[in-house]
């Protein structure tokens, strides 16, 4: 168990930084996201392909699988460590991916692709309905004609006037994670929610704590729904959660706190 004593400084240290502890963190859901993935393409995508576009890749949990299950994988991050965690990971592996440091903002490596997916809400991280426009319109542009993009975000409630904690605790080959993610109430007019993530690690007998603190960009159904409308060549062929099963299909609605939109280029 992580010892949680509040005495142990908080290092200045970006939680994307330290890919390791991120990867050990989300590993969990790893085998439900790439059968939900798999199954998705096979339901929903209509270019009958395997080219796999990653945008916001992290540790690369999901290139290494995708990449063992035979697809060809191109993967994007804007950080530096995670990009050289995830090569590091695919020579260990004997497997190859095309990786790149890039923003999601921006045009992403040429496709066309079959299945394009970014599922835990780094799609919030654009924080400006440009850059969330050119995000879409840019995945849009690299899926071949009948390609899907699963998107996995968190909506928001902008009622909401308590804060929210997520926690979870995590090992790995003697590593313990306990990582929380705290948000705090909507601005709505500015439409940026306050987050903070903290680690507390215990490694060979050694406990360090990081904190890591952004905004997201919010969203509610309507508005969403008004960025998609701007990227016609999209439809949304339907909604799931992060309980990553194919056959709960529903529409979005203001209801629900996560949803995994499976987005489809129209032919």
């Amino acid at each position: 168990m992580a010892n949680q004593d509040a005495d142990t400084p908080i290092e200045d240290l970006d939680w994307y930084e330290t890919p390791h502890y991120y990867d050990i963190v989300f590993d969990p859901d790893t085998a439900s996201e790439l059968q939900f993935l798999e199954q998705a393409l096979e339901r929903y995508g209509l270019s009958r392909g395997r080219r796999v576009l990653e945008p916001a890749c992290g540790s690369g949990r999901l290139v290494l699988g995708m990449a063992k299950h035979g697809y060809k994988v191109t993967g994007t991050d804007l950080s530096k460590a995670m990009i050289a965690y995830t090569r590091a990971r695919l020579r260990e592996a004997n497997l190859k991916a095309r990786l790149k440091v890039a923003d999601m903002a921006e045009a992403p490596p040429k496709g066309p692709f079959d299945l394009a997916h970014c599922m835990v809400s780094t799609f919030k991280y654009l924080q400006t309905e440009k850059a969330a426009l050119s995000h879409l319109q840019g995945v849009c542009d690299a899926l071949a004609p009948g390609g899907i993009y699963c998107l996995g975000f968190h909506l928001t409630d902008y009622d909401e006037t308590e804060e929210d904690v997520e926690h979870w605790e995590e090992a790995r080959d003697g590593v313990h994670v306990t990582c929380d993610i705290r948000t705090w109430p909507p601005n709505a007019r500015r439409r940026l929610e306050p987050v903070r993530s903290n680690l507390t690690v215990t490694e060979n007998g050694i406990t360090r704590r990081t904190q890591t603190d952004w905004h997201f960009r919010t969203y509610n159904t309507a508005q969403f729904h008004k960025l998609l409308a701007k990227v016609p060549d999209f439809e949304l062929v339907c909604t799931h959660d992060f309980e990553y099963n194919i056959d709960a299909c529903f529409e979005m609605n203001d209801d629900q706190y996560d949803v995994l939109a499976v987005l489809r280029k129209r032919k």
